[in-house]
């Protein structure tokens, strides 16, 4: 459904590839976990299927579509068929949450009475009914959050975007939002959803597409988020640790190890646990090596394995309307090999 072919993206402030001879294609009704460090390339990737940039080298197609080739005025016609997910949310703060839900169908010139039949039904299946008069400002970050996923499914689109969609929000909201999410895969939309959230990777073991400086370093059917010990990823990831004064024994240690701290009680405690004293006050902290400064940082991300992260299969309360698992091409607009809608 969604493939690319030997992409390379540059941007002119950068001399490095943000993407560089990308290879991977995305089936229908897929669930994938795009990860790998900041300025890895995810974001880039989404935004080249949702056609905000092209690639230099290389092809993207769609349903059989081939984006480069598609004319600018069919684009906002084919974006129709994605839903986006941010972790900012991006709502608009002056409409309440079914004004911004609503707004979605506005654009593609949908008639009222189908609006608010669909924007109420969209709000019930997020639990968000009850809230549909709030503007975004009056509700959590976790409801701001699936109010933005209804806004990006109301329209019933064959692929949906997320990116790092629980990033801003606590680990119980984070479980909503993923519930969501899997609720919509199940009805046979794509979901491609860019993230460091290692605990909901780990929990639903999904796809894993890792991506390490602009390229692609490992395609896991059923991955969890470190690499399998010996793989390619876990090679390269093992060398860059060793290469900024990290235990070269351990490949990765800040995601995997809790490093005991002492206590002002004397006793000791994992870095990160919400429980552990501080281990020096301002006033006597000596000054620190950089990778000691680098390994107390990576412990941070601990604090997310304190919860327990878990879907199990019977947890999707209401079955999705009219199942898509069997999408066509047809699903989403239909361009000729110049980009124009036949």
């Amino acid at each position: 459904m969604i493939r690319f072919e030997n992409v390379t993206r540059k941007y002119r402030s950068s001399a490095k590839p943000a993407l560089e001879d990308i290879s991977v294609e995305f089936n229908r009704g897929d669930f994938v976990f795009l990860i790998g460090a900041s300025g890895s390339g995810k974001s880039t990737l989404l935004r080249m299927i949702l056609r905000e940039g092209l690639p230099q080298r290389g092809k993207v197609t769609v349903a059989g579509q081939n984006l480069v080739l598609m004319v600018e005025r069919r684009v906002p016609h084919y974006r129709r068929s994605i839903g986006m997910v941010f972790q900012d949310f991006r709502l608009l703060p002056d409409k309440t949450v079914y004004e911004n839900v609503a707004f979605a169908m506005r654009v593609i010139g949908a008639p009222r009475s189908a609006i608010k039949k669909q924007v109420m039904k969209t709000l019930e299946r997020v639990a968000l009914d009850h809230l549909a008069r709030r503007y975004p400002h009056e509700i959590s970050g976790g409801q701001q959050q699936r109010a933005a996923i209804a806004r990006a499914i109301v329209n019933k689109p064959a692929i949906v975007l997320a990116d790092e969609p629980t990033g801003n929000l606590d680990p119980a909201a984070s479980e909503e939002v993923m519930k969501i999410l899997r609720w919509i895969n199940a009805s046979g939309t794509t979901v491609v959803m860019a993230t460091h959230d290692r605990a909901i990777v780990d929990a639903m073991g999904r796809r894993v597409v890792q991506l390490h400086r602009g390229r692609l370093v490992r395609d896991e059917a059923a991955g969890s988020y470190d690499p399998p010990e010996g793989s390619q990823a876990w090679e390269l990831l093992a060398a860059e640790q060793e290469k900024t004064g990290l235990r070269a024994s351990d490949p990765m240690p800040l995601l995997t190890e809790a490093v005991p701290v002492t206590g002002t009680d004397g006793g000791q405690h994992p870095a990160g646990h919400d429980d552990a004293p501080s281990a020096e006050s301002p006033q006597q902290a000596p000054a620190r090596e950089p990778a000691e400064r680098e390994a107390e940082a990576g412990t941070s991300v601990l604090r997310r394995r304190e919860y327990q992260v878990s879907f199990p299969e019977d947890d999707a309360d209401a079955e999705p309307d009219a199942p898509r698992t069997d999408i066509k091409p047809s699903d989403l607009p239909d361009f000729d090999e110049q980009g124009e809608l036949r």
